[in-house]
């Protein structure tokens, strides 16, 4: 824009406002493009250079500034840089917040500034039906001048110029907590605006001066306020004449949602006009009165009333909730975060802990972090979520956003809901969005850092159901949390619950399972499983039981892939029991020596019999009662794993069929049915009975391995055809007694 009474001095403008510009060749200046470098727009000036003295080599070149074509910078101030249109209001009011802060900075040395006995605080008005939203702050105001420099030169922000002159005068005896430094906030006005007028009265001048300018314009207008009945003590007013598709920002309602949302803790007093109402009781039928004379009648009847709600309007608080993060957290009591939270985040429970935290240093920031009671609607969607939303971002208590892609708070963490206010942040010129710098990198850590220590007081809390109630709750957003985050794997394991041989009713920590190992156990132990019953019942834990190993039953299907990423804890290495070379520490190489030789030639021929359905068929260490059992290779996927994988719809089958084939089928050499099998090797190789019964061997470890047959019908034949030898002729009937009858002789009779 450009003044039409005074002249502005030419911005530079950073280059990231407009689109592009155009060079027309290597010697002369660049330009816009379409742009005629002889038309009256904000030209650049021309500079001399030199070569330096120590290159003479170089040509000389020519320096130009920057050009900006006005009406195309304010298109896309008003179309490009904001992504939300009811940011306009933030911005607004933190323009506002801005005005009032000075007057009150700049009143400490100079009373006279506030001889206007006028409140600091700032209101919001709406005409609903003819679309204008009025905003009206008690701050500095502005002069004539003043106009022309902040409102009539993009990007020239006076707050930015203000804070400068504090800090060369260096008269500042607190911090200055100023909001607006870009110099674009103002303009987010014609997002939803035809026309904006701004009326303003500086204590510094006697007149009062209205600035008016359109969003399709390139111009203003400045002129003096004559009106008596516009006139304000002190302050500005900003009048918004809405674009008809924009008119639904005008309702009270909406207006005072939107001071909630974005502008709840800003420091001065926000008044919002609001339609009231109360109750009152009127007579059903007035007209009737009460008939005068009539001495004889005793009693009077009642008169019918009914109730009326009264319609008024009139001006209300809006931004009630104060800060507490600003408060030192001595001084705020847990009734107080308790309140603070379920108004913020619209919850009904309290939280199950908080954390409240001034960080200072490299990045300051101040934050209060909340545990929630429950996840959203007693589910872990969120857990899916990329985006979190519990996050609420504020650059001096003005709300800048709550949706973030991991830049605050990891995914697995979204369940944390708090607030984190910081006066300085690396934010784009719309204030909308975080830009990726070290200095969120840092802010990210700690407040993960913080987030971790607010659970783990939760876990060491004396009442056990707290922690319970946060793992039903959010238990697998920690486990999602071993297989993203590896830098916090400390942070995460001690956190971390499971059922186990011991405890089957009860879950434990990894700290006390380690607690309770045996001395010369050496390993933390596991098995993955789709239920507790299927895990207590598998015959990989015979022999761990027999010596009273504890084993972890992972039945959440999320377990598994956690504690594998985990690898150890506390020096232990987790070990699948369901895998082979399980090692229990009390192997005898001389004895599993004559073992081998005995039944060698029988782990040669069921492999033979088998063929690619095993990798190989060793002896087992793991087994005491059942005669066999089929683990997975070392480095192939469990039974459990393998049914997780051929339950994903876009399973790659040919790793499914590659990781099968690493089965490893191991025998129990102590056991009746493989001892006979083993005679039977050596005298009926070729015995069908025999080939037989090393089928269904395979088949019934395969499911009481946890696999799943390819061919359960096939399956089902085999053991009908078995049970049918085994229970032939077993409960038949006896063959009845014949009875001879009786020899007859001559002379007998019946």
């Amino acid at each position: 824009m450009q003044a039409t009474e005074g002249d502005a001095k030419p911005t530079c403008l950073p280059s990231r406002l407009f689109s592009a510009f155009s060079a027309s060749n290597n010697d002369g200046p660049f330009y816009a493009p379409g742009l005629n470098p002889k038309s009256s727009f904000l030209l650049g000036t021309r500079y001399e250079s030199s070569a330096a003295a120590a290159d003479t080599t170089d040509p000389v070149g020519e320096r130009f500034e920057y050009q900006a074509e006005v009406s195309r910078l304010m298109d896309l101030i008003v179309h490009s840089l904001y992504s939300n249109k009811e940011v306009f209001l933030r911005e607004l009011i933190s323009n506002a917040s801005d005005a009032l802060d000075k007057l009150r900075f700049l009143s400490v040395t100079n009373p006279d500034l506030m001889k206007e006995a006028v409140d600091l605080e700032i209101r919001i008005q709406t005409d609903k039906d003819n679309g204008i939203i009025t905003i009206t702050d008690t701050g500095i105001g502005m002069t004539r001048q003043e106009l022309v420099d902040c409102l009539g030169t993009i990007a020239q922000s006076g707050t930015a110029k203000f804070l400068k002159a504090v800090k060369e005068s260096n008269e500042a005896g607190a911090e200055s907590n100023l909001i607006g430094q870009f110099g674009v906030g103002f303009y987010s006005a014609f997002l939803v605006s035809s026309r904006v007028t701004v009326s303003t009265k500086s204590p510094k001048s006697d007149k009062q001066y209205v600035w008016e300018g359109k969003a399709d314009d390139g111009s203003y207008t400045i002129r003096e306020e004559t009106d008596p009945e516009k006139l304000i003590p002190r302050g500005t007013q900003i009048t918004l004449y809405l674009k008809h598709d924009d008119k639904a920002f005008a309702h009270p309602e909406k207006i005072q949602n939107l001071v909630k949302n974005y502008s709840q803790f800003v420091s001065f007093p926000i008044y919002t006009w609001q339609e009231k109402g109360f109750t009152k009781e009127v007579d059903e039928d007035p007209s009737e009165e009460k008939k005068e004379g009539n001495e004889d009648v005793q009693t009077e009847k009642k008169k019918k009333t009914k109730k009326v709600v009264e319609r008024y309007w009139d001006w209300e608080l809006t931004n009630e909730t104060k800060p507490i993060w600003l408060r030192n957290p001595k001084d705020v009591t847990t009734e107080e975060y308790n309140e603070f939270y379920k108004n913020t985040f619209k919850e009904y429970l309290d939280p199950l802990a908080s954390s409240h935290f001034t960080t200072e240093g490299e990045v300051e920031f101040r934050s209060i972090l909340f545990v929630p009671a429950l996840s959203p609607a007693g589910r872990g969607d969120d857990i899916v979520n990329p985006k979190t939303r519990n996050i609420r971002l504020y650059v001096k208590r003005v709300f800048i956003s709550d949706e973030f892609d991991g830049e605050l708070f990891p995914r697995y963490l979204s369940f944390v809901k708090g607030i984190v206010d910081s006066n300085d942040l690396p934010l784009n010129v719309s204030r909308e969005i975080l830009q990726e710098s070290r200095i969120i990198r840092i802010m990210r850590k700690r407040l993960v850092r913080k987030a971790f220590d607010m659970i783990l007081g939760i876990s060491l809390s004396e009442n056990r159901d707290d922690y319970d109630k946060f793992w039903e709750n959010f238990g697998k957003h920690l486990k999602l949390g071993c297989m993203e985050d590896h830098p916090n794997h400390k942070r995460i394991a001690p956190l971390l619950r499971f059922f186990s041989s011991h405890s089957e009713q009860e879950l434990i920590s990894l700290d006390e399972y380690v607690e309770n190992m045996k001395p010369e156990q050496k390993d933390i132990y596991y098995i993955a499983a789709d239920s507790l019953t299927s895990a207590k019942n598998t015959p990989f834990l015979e022999r761990l039981l027999e010596k009273e190993y504890e084993v972890l039953f992972l039945v959440d299907p999320i377990d598994e892939v956690a504690i594998t990423n985990l690898k150890s804890y506390k020096e232990k290495n987790f070990v699948d029991i369901s895998k082979e070379d399980l090692d229990l520490g009390d192997r005898n190489e001389e004895k599993e020596k004559e073992i081998k030789q005995e039944f060698g030639q029988m782990c040669d021929w069921i492999k033979k019999r088998l063929g690619d359905k095993v990798a190989s068929v060793q002896i087992s260490n793991r087994l005491s009662t059942s005669p066999c059992v089929l683990v997975s290779g070392k480095f192939g996927w469990s039974a459990n794993m393998e049914r997780l994988m051929k339950a994903q719809t876009i399973g790659d089958t040919s790793s499914l069929d590659f990781m099968r084939s690493r089965r490893v089928f191991e025998i129990n050499p102590d056991h009746p049915i493989i001892k006979d099998l083993n005679v039977a090797c050596r005298t009926s190789s070729d015995d069908p009975e025999a080939q037989r019964a090393i089928d269904l061997l395979y088949d019934t470890a395969l499911i009481s391995s946890g696999f799943t047959p390819d061919n359960p019908s096939e399956l089902g034949g085999k053991i009908y055809e078995m049970m049918g030898m085994a229970l032939s002729g077993k409960w038949a009937a006896p063959p009845a007694e014949i009875v001879e009858p009786p020899v007859q002789t001559e002379g007998s009779t019946n």
